[in-house]
């Protein structure tokens, strides 16, 4: 039996592939896929029609998935999977009342994201009333963490050999002309962001979009996400991220770290 801390891999005995592949058709719904045929979750998937038919009417049969003439869309019954999280991570309660005071404190919107592979997901979010992505962030987003401030502060907190494996397999995508797009410079500049204890992240993902980020600990100093607060780069000058906004974000987790056992 491998240990608690060991992963299983595809090839272990006790890996269930169904229930993986089952997991895989749920997650290919998405923003820009929330309706597909069975010949779309095939080609999305990677899974001949067959397999891909015998999960999605199984997942129908069981009321996470809905039909409609030839197309499948997630059944209101899958928000059942991302209650489940947020309601045994008691701490969200506490997380999303900082949140709402940054917000409110600042004007701009604040989050907090846990490392999910190599993409950030955000837990919890106070949004703003102004819009400031191209794409519409909400609890359960997931972005690349290479060019997110919450992504590049919960890479810095890996250990040395899990950030190398990051690093060896990670795709590196200019989204905008200041994506950072080196292998080398990431790495530095995850080091920089260790040492720090911040990440400020200039217009890499997204034109216009300006973020700061703090790691945020229990009160044992176990890494529990990143909090970050996001801003126009028109309006926002990384002198005032640093300057006014980081000894916010930095008083908040400091309480956090009080509150969340």
């Amino acid at each position: 039996m491998p240990s608690k801390d060991e992963m299983l891999t595809p090839d272990d005995r006790d890996f269930v592939t169904a229930l993986a592949s089952g997991l895989e058709v749920i997650l290919a719904f998405d923003q820009q896929s929330p309706r597909m045929t069975l010949s779309e979750v095939a080609a999305k998937t990677g899974m001949n029609r067959a397999r891909a038919r015998r999960f999605l009417l199984t997942l129908h049969a069981l009321g996470y998935v809905r039909k409609q003439h030839r197309s499948f869309e997630l059944a209101p019954k899958a928000l059942q999977l991302g209650y489940a999280f947020l309601s045994s991570n008691g701490y969200r309660t506490v997380i999303q009342q900082h949140l709402e005071a940054i917000t409110e404190a600042t004007g701009e919107s604040s989050s907090m994201g846990v490392l999910d592979g190599d993409e950030v997901t955000y837990v919890a979010r106070s949004a703003a009333p102004h819009r400031l992505m191209s794409i519409s962030l909400s609890i359960g987003t997931r972005l690349p963490a290479a060019y997110t401030s919450m992504g590049r502060v919960l890479l810095s907190q890996l250990t040395p050999e899990e950030q190398d494996a990051f690093l060896a397999r990670v795709t590196l995508t200019r989204h905008t002309e200041h994506s950072l797009t080196d292998k080398s410079a990431l790495c530095d500049s995850l080091k920089a962001v260790r040492e720090q204890g911040y990440c400020v992240l200039d217009q890499e993902l997204d034109s216009g979009l300006r973020s700061l980020a703090i790691p945020a600990f229990d009160a044992h100093g176990e890494l529990i996400g990143a909090i970050n607060v996001s801003t126009n780069a028109a309006r926002i000058s990384i002198a005032t991220l640093t300057d006014e906004f980081l000894p916010m974000l930095r008083d908040k987790a400091a309480q956090i770290a009080t509150q969340v056992n």
